[in-house]
């Protein structure tokens, strides 16, 4: 066989099956509420959280911090009970859930607009808040159920306009949720003016976050100060240290187990 007849007689360029590696599979994370409030809505106990195989917006773990908020609102019901509610950067959304399950008047679930990561927060939202009944396929049927729901869930990039945010309420926000998001140093200001301009006068932001790479904690830190300069008063609520998320990960174990509660409230 001549190097024509071996180049053209197919093959060589063709990858061979299974050359790219299989994009990871959704799992699932259950989260089981250990304090259920008599305010509560619903007294669902288990929550069984879809979480999508990978992503670059660490949307594919269920952090510390987001079961630290759940269990803190769960724990002081009256922050979301009746209330709107934002969150921004929601990852698997479990404390937007839990303030829905609470009974809040409206719940605003954000994160960045990657239809992976949002599509999976719909997913949450329409197997764990509704005793499992899905929406209608009927488009005419589907809104109008839609409507009646304490939960949406929005594509929002940080700064951004906020139209998308304030067309489900009627004003500003009682609470705004922000779970592990002070890593993002870079986005520090448009955290905290997006809180500054959607909080309400006499409302809550609730800070919660863990040191994921200690060496850079005074900077995680900063984040308060920060707030400072937005008329916002950081009151810290407490430091627990639990397991850290990752044994292996480099920098002191100590550090990036603790978990930092903080209010923000406008002066």
């Amino acid at each position: 066989m001549s190097d024509v007849e071996s180049l053209t007689g197919g093959g060589l360029f063709d990858e061979p099956e299974n050359f790219l590696p299989e994009k990871p599979k959704a799992h699932f994370a259950n989260y089981k509420r250990e304090v259920i409030p008599k305010e509560s809505t619903s007294k669902r106990e288990d929550i069984n959280l879809r979480l999508i195989g990978n992503s670059p917006l660490w949307g594919h773990l269920l952090w510390n911090a987001g079961i630290y908020s759940a269990k803190h609102l769960d724990k002081y019901p009256e922050l979301c009970k009746d209330k709107t509610v934002l969150e921004l950067g929601a990852a698997s959304a479990l404390p937007s859930l839990v303030c829905s399950l609470i009974g809040a008047k409206k719940v605003v679930c954000t994160d960045y607009p990657d239809i992976d990561l949002v599509q999976n927060i719909q997913y949450n939202v329409d197997h764990e808040c509704y005793n499992g009944e899905l929406l209608s396929t009927d488009e005419t049927e589907k809104t109008l159920q839609e409507q009646k729901r304490n939960i949406v869930v929005e594509g929002y990039i940080w700064g951004n306009d906020y139209t998308p945010i304030t067309k489900h309420v009627d004003g500003k926000f009682s609470l705004i949720i922000l779970s592990d998001l002070v890593f993002n140093h870079t986005e520090h200001h448009k955290l905290l003016q997006t809180t500054k301009d959607l909080l309400a006068k006499d409302g809550k932001a609730l800070v919660v976050f863990s040191p994921h790479r200690p060496w850079l904690l005074d900077a995680d830190l900063g984040f308060f100060e920060t707030a400072k300069e937005y008329d916002l008063v950081p009151q810290q609520i407490e430091m627990v240290n639990w397991k850290p998320m990752f044994e292996e990960d480099p920098g002191e174990a100590e550090i990036r187990s603790r978990v930092y509660a903080y209010y923000l409230t406008h002066k």
